[in-house]
């Protein structure tokens, strides 16, 4: 049976010695590659069991990751925390460690704060990853003050250029650049942007690529914004009211693919007020943003982040620093986005 397996038996049959498999599990740092892989080879193929206590007794370790989970997002954008947990276990599993999920009991980073002195009290977790950066972000100052190695995902929004902590995040800018180059190539030349109030990091951030890309051909912005609460519903309104305004518009950029499909209702809905650019029977053009199944499912054009990889990056630089690396200077990991086109745009 796996469960019977001992150390004994892995290094019997990878020709090493217990302390070399023991090595290869705990301070792989200190084994030659070709070891350490025979080792691990050996431990799958067997189906060793590491006993996780005594090795927490010995490396005074848990080889517990600490992230949150949300409840309160909606079933189109929720998929993104979604998918980036489901990577980041995936990885944690190859590298020898488990993810322990949280929730905050109030909003804030006082409800996060909170759980995690609970969570260091209880669980002695080695290391947190944080999601939803935002300006100001307390959580980041209080888990350095305490020595908590942690790693985010999203930029220090506050202070991108001096944050001493290893960050993951995605370029959203290059994202709506690219959507909007793409609008651009398809003949737009009044194209609308749907997204959240002004001071988000992550919506400014999606905004300034849309508004970047218009200026490098000469083209304005003014009266092509508009912001709103992120949800469908809201979504719909907001785009009413921006074609409204402007009959003139001919596609839309959204900030989520939540707003996109408010959008699309609108945008599909039988004899509008407004005509794309005068032409009544031509819909206006949507691109969503994060590519969620619901993006796939409804043939929405829709910005894909790269999710999977943003997990295994966060959970590798943890490890880099739990294995020895704390010395090393935080990395700083942008990852391009790519733009997935379907009917809709």
């Amino acid at each position: 049976m796996a469960d019977k397996v001992t150390i004994a038996d892995v290094a019997r049959a990878a020709g090493v010695s217990r302390q070399t498999v023991s090595n290869a599990l705990n301070t792989p740092e200190v084994v030659r590659e070709e070891t350490r892989r025979r080792v691990l080879d050996v431990v799958e193929e067997l189906g060793y069991r590491v006993n996780l206590a005594a090795r927490q007794m010995r490396t005074g370790r848990s080889r517990l990751i600490a992230a949150r989970i949300d409840p309160e997002q909606d079933g189109i954008n929720g998929s993104v925390g979604d998918r980036f947990l489901h990577g980041l276990t995936e990885t944690a599993a190859a590298e020898g460690y488990r993810v322990l999920l949280y929730t905050a009991k109030a909003n804030g980073d006082d409800g996060e704060i909170a759980a995690f002195d609970d969570l260091l009290g209880a669980h002695e977790p080695d290391a947190f990853v944080l999601m939803a950066t935002h300006h100001g972000d307390r959580r980041t100052s209080w888990l350095t003050e305490r020595g908590v190695p942690f790693v985010t995902f999203g930029r220090p929004w506050s202070e991108p250029t001096a944050a001493g902590h290893p960050w993951v995040d995605v370029d959203g800018a290059a994202g709506t650049d690219a959507a909007t180059r793409h609008l651009l190539s398809r003949g737009h030349r009044r194209i609308g942007f749907l997204g959240w109030p002004k001071g988000s990091g992550v919506g400014d951030d999606r905004r300034e690529g849309w508004r970047r890309a218009l200026a490098e051909v000469g083209l304005g912005t003014a009266g092509l914004f508009t912001e709103t609460e992120d949800d469908v519903a809201p979504g719909e309104q907001a785009a009413r009211r921006l074609l409204d305004a402007d009959p003139e518009i001919t596609a839309l950029v959204c900030a989520s693919d939540s707003l996109a499909l408010g959008a699309l209702h609108v945008a599909r809905a039988p004899g509008p007020a407004w005509h794309a650019g005068g032409h009544p029977h031509r819909p206006v053009a949507v691109v969503g943003f994060d590519d969620t199944p619901v993006a796939k499912a409804i043939g929405l054009t829709s910005v894909r982040q790269p999710i999977g990889e943003v997990a295994s990056s966060c959970l590798r630089q943890l490890a880099h620093q739990l294995d020895g690396g704390a010395g090393a200077p935080p990395e700083h990991l942008l990852l391009p986005p790519s733009l997935v086109v379907r009917a809709s745009g």
